[in-house]
């Protein structure tokens, strides 16, 4: 059984009301859960337990407030659930290594210095993104980089956005390749946490292939069949295949079509057990044994 879909659910729940008072039992009852239950479904799926995601969730939107925003240090603290100024910034060093308001002068400097650098070299061929590249139909009509303002977690996030694609034919992807060794005959699973805004003529997806030596697809899922449309809150999505013994590759990222953005942070990869239902994507039709319609009659 599958119990990502509730998951999900009650990502979306925590996610409309993050500034709201939240309590284990309500977000297990959006699920239809016991709490007991419910907490160790949650933190096998996400890998932490619902009131660590929703303080590092908080974090997260106090870390963008202190950055974009004019709002005082202990506003932030009781709008994001915190019962005093001081616990507030106990638990933001424990997170980003500084106080808040040490935070907020430091890594706005540093922030603002990144902007300027890139408007005054907007030429600049080097990858923006260490360890990712850009690839896709056509890469060169979307821009990929690091947000420092919407984030899931920690400090930035990656995002994919179309600067002047307008057809569902035209893609782009952010991705890495890596080798397969130290996979080879495991099942693994792929996720990440996702937003997407304006996504359409199109769709945004994870994806994961594995290859061989001499480039054959073995396993290969890119959401085709559960694709990210319009405008999404955060939420996490996974994917899972086989590595089998001959392959070679494994290539991985985030992708979008049309036109729109979409945020990733958060890729983990971990090896699951083969009770975990696969989702690779068949890419081969079933042989007929004999032709069929030849004479196009057959609705």
């Amino acid at each position: 059984m599958s119990y990502h879909p509730a998951v999900q659910h009650t990502i979306d729940y925590i996610e409309r009301n993050l500034e709201q008072e939240l309590t284990g039992e309500d977000i297990a009852a959006q699920a239809g859960f016991s709490f007991y239950h419910f907490h160790r479904i949650f933190l096998k799926e996400i890998g932490m337990t619902m009131s660590e995601y929703i303080r590092a969730r908080r974090l997260a939107g106090a870390a963008s407030a202190l950055l974009h925003t004019d709002e005082r240090v202990l506003e932030l603290a009781f709008r994001f659930g915190f019962e005093s100024q001081e616990a507030f910034g106990r638990a933001f060093k424990k997170i980003y290594g500084l106080p808040p308001a040490r935070y907020r002068r430091w890594i706005g400097g540093i922030l603002n210095q990144e902007e300027l650098s890139m408007q005054t070299k907007p030429d600049q061929t080097a990858s923006p993104i260490k360890g990712w590249f850009m690839s896709g139909s056509h890469p060169f009509h979307y821009e990929m980089g690091v947000d420092r303002k919407t984030v899931h977690r920690g400090t930035g996030s990656g995002y994919l956005k179309s600067v002047s694609a307008d057809s569902p034919g035209q893609f782009g992807t952010m991705m890495q390749a890596f080798r397969a060794d130290a996979y080879k005959g495991k099942r693994i699973r792929l996720s990440a946490f996702v937003k997407t805004e304006a996504v359409k003529r199109g769709f945004a997806a994870l994806w994961m292939r594995v290859d061989a030596d001499d480039g054959e697809s073995l396993q290969f899922d890119n959401m085709a069949n559960r694709t990210l449309t319009g405008t999404r809150d955060w939420n996490h999505y996974a994917i899972v295949l086989d590595v089998p013994g001959r392959s070679d590759q494994i290539s991985f990222g985030v992708l979008l079509s049309g036109s729109g953005q979409v945020w990733v942070d958060g890729f983990v990869f971990e090896e699951v057990p083969d009770t975990v239902p696969t989702t690779h994507l068949e890419t081969s039709a079933t042989l007929n044994d004999e032709p069929v319609n030849l004479s196009f009659e057959e609705e």
